[in-house]
Parts: structure tokens; C-alpha cells; sequence
């Protein structure tokens, strides 16, 4: 598939956004964090900046973005029509949790509830965001259970060191919030060495053999092109890489989205008080640049079985 630019910064950027509300909901919840003011706004600021800038990048990816309001009424039918009505949804109890925090400085009592409806709905809206895809039956590196459970482990780990830097800026880390970090990160880890096995060692979803109903007649291959040029469909489902630039591109994305940020947040952990905030800076910015590496990984990786039709040999 064609790596969109517009669709891997909304994955990036609004899985992050989810991950922070996510983290701030669950510690408020259960009465883990003080309601500082600041804290709450400065979080606040960032999970909503990082979660509207996402939405509005991903209408980009329409031919018509002024109707991306339409979307929103298929939800009976449609995973991206869900995911639109949770995101809209959602930003009730999250404005709600948010005023109670940043103004009332609580977030206990009545405002408890909504702490806990912000954990639900960023929840419930990174994984209908991550249904849009598990649901393609014709994209088999996306119609696996690795799909969702990968979604949801970076949003947690993107947002957790989002938090991380946070709580060290002020002051509210906690052992606690440093097990979060340590544990999501080798959550993400096994996750996506899971995906990368299953992508590797899968057996191809659909030959032309079997696409053609000729298994018995020996090796089915294109006689003739269908067009004399390149068209929309093959732009856009027929985007190849190279297997050595995949596993190059592999090991730098694992480097930037787990490695390296995993180590410098077992540094704010451990280090002199000077450290950790610049360790803490540096893991935020590794994740966010090898997150948006392997997203654009999980677009290019993918192949689509209607390219059986311009000659390819599997999907």
C-alpha cells in the first residue's frame, strides 16, 4: 500500500494524544497524582493538540475533506464512521475531566466519572481506529489479531512517555508511573516482534492459482498487462519496497520507537535529578519519529490482493 503521509501522522500523533488522556485518566482515577493546575493544563494542552492535529491531518487523505462530516453516519456499518462518532463522543467527558482538573484542581468525587469515561473512550477510539484496518480481508499484514493489540500497545507506550516527561517537568513522578513506562515498552517490544514474525512467516493469503479456481493446472501467471499505464489502483495498492530496504528500515524503527526511548526512560528512572528531564525530552522525540518510521513501515509492507490482477505473484 501507498504510505500516506496525512494518515501515518494521524496514527502517530492522535495514538499519542489517546495514550496521555489514557494515562492521565487512569492515575486520576484511581487517585495515584496530585490535581496539580499546571501539570493537568500543560498534559491537558498536549493530549488535545497532538489528538486534533491527527483528526484534521487525516482528512487530508479524502478527495473531499470538506465532507469528512459525512462519515459520521455511517456508524452502523463503518469502522472509520465509529471511530469519527467516538472522537466527537469523546471530547464531552474529556473537556469535563479536563475543567475539573485545570480549574477545580479535583479530580475525585463527581469528577472521578469522568476521569474513568476519558480511559474508556481513548481506549474505544484508538481501537476503532485500528478495526478500520484489521477488517480489510484483502490486506493480510492487516487482517490479523497483531493489528489491534499493536495499536493499542503504542498508543500506551507513546503516551506513557509523553506522561513520563511530564510528571518529571513537574515534579509528580512516582515508582509507579516509572513501572507504566518500563512495562508498556516491553509490551510494545513483544507486540511488534510478534507482527514482524507473523508478516515474515505467514503463508500468502490468496495465489493466482487460487484466485483463478486453477490450482490443479500448474503455475497461473499474467499473459498481458490490462492497461497500457499505470493507474490509481496500482499507485496507490501496488507500492512495492524492497525486502532489504524493509529490514533496514525495520531495525531503525526499533531502534527509535522501543530501544532507545526505553533506555533513556530507565535512566529517568534511575539517574541524578540533572539527567533526567533531558533524558526524558529525548525519549518523547526518539518515539515520535520511530513511531511515524514504523507506521509508514505498516503501510509499505502491505500488499493488496486486487495487484493479483496486474501480475503480481502473491498477496
Amino acid at each position: 500500500m501507498h504510505p500516506a503521509y496525512s494518515v501515518i501522522i494521524f496514527t502517530t500523533f492522535s495514538g499519542a494524544g489517546y495514550g496521555l488522556l489514557f494515562l492521565m485518566g487512569l492515575f486520576a482515577a484511581g487517585q495515584w497524582i496530585e490535581p496539580d493546575r499546571w501539570f493537568g493544563f500543560t498534559g491537558f494542552f498536549f493530549a488535545f493538540t497532538m489528538i486534533v492535529s491527527g483528526l484534521i491531518s487525516s482528512t487530508y487523505h479524502l478527495g473531499h475533506p470538506e465532507r469528512a462530516w459525512r462519515a459520521l453516519s455511517q456508524w452502523k456499518s463503518s469502522w472509520l464512521s465509529r471511530e469519527g462518532v467516538l472522537a466527537v463522543a469523546g471530547f464531552g467527558p474529556f473537556a469535563l475531566f479536563a475543567f475539573g482538573w485545570v480549574i477545580l484542581e479535583s479530580h475525585d468525587g463527581a469528577w472521578r466519572l469522568f476521569a474513568i469515561l476519558t480511559v474508556l473512550f481513548a481506549v474505544l477510539t484508538v481501537y476503532a481506529t485500528s478495526m478500520i484496518y484489521a477488517t480489510l480481508r484483502t490486506i493480510r499484514a492487516w487482517f490479523n489479531p497483531h493489528t489491534v493489540r499493536a495499536y493499542l500497545a503504542f498508543a500506551i507506550w507513546t503516551g506513557s512517555i509523553w506522561f513520563n516527561l511530564l510528571t518529571h517537568l513537574f515534579d509528580l513522578h512516582t515508582p509507579g508511573i516509572g513501572f507504566i513506562v518500563l512495562a508498556s515498552g516491553i509490551l510494545i517490544w513483544w507486540f511488534k516482534r510478534k507482527y514482524w514474525m507473523f508478516l515474515d512467516g505467514s503463508p500468502s493469503w490468496v495465489s493466482p492459482n487460487s484466485a483463478t479456481g486453477l490450482n490443479d493446472l500448474g503455475p497461473v501467471r499474467l499473459l498481458d498487462s490490462p492497461n497500457t499505464q499505470e493507474n490509481y489502483i496500482q499507485q496507490e495498492m501496488g507500492f512495492k519496497i524492497a525486502r532489504k530496504h524493509a529490514v533496514k528500515l525495520r531495525r531503525w524503527a526499533f531502534l527509535t520507537f522501543f530501544l532507545i526511548p526505553y533506555c533513556l526512560a530507565l535512566m529517568t528512572v534511575e539517574a541524578e535529578a540533572w539527567l533526567k528531564i533531558p533524558a526524558a525530552i529525548l525519549a518523547v522525540g526518539f518515539v515520535m519519529v520511530g513511531t511515524m518510521i514504523e507506521r509508514w513501515l505498516f503501510f509499505a509492507e502491505a500488499k493488496h490482493t486486487v495487484m493479483l490482477y496486474y501480475g503480481a505473484e502473491d498477496s
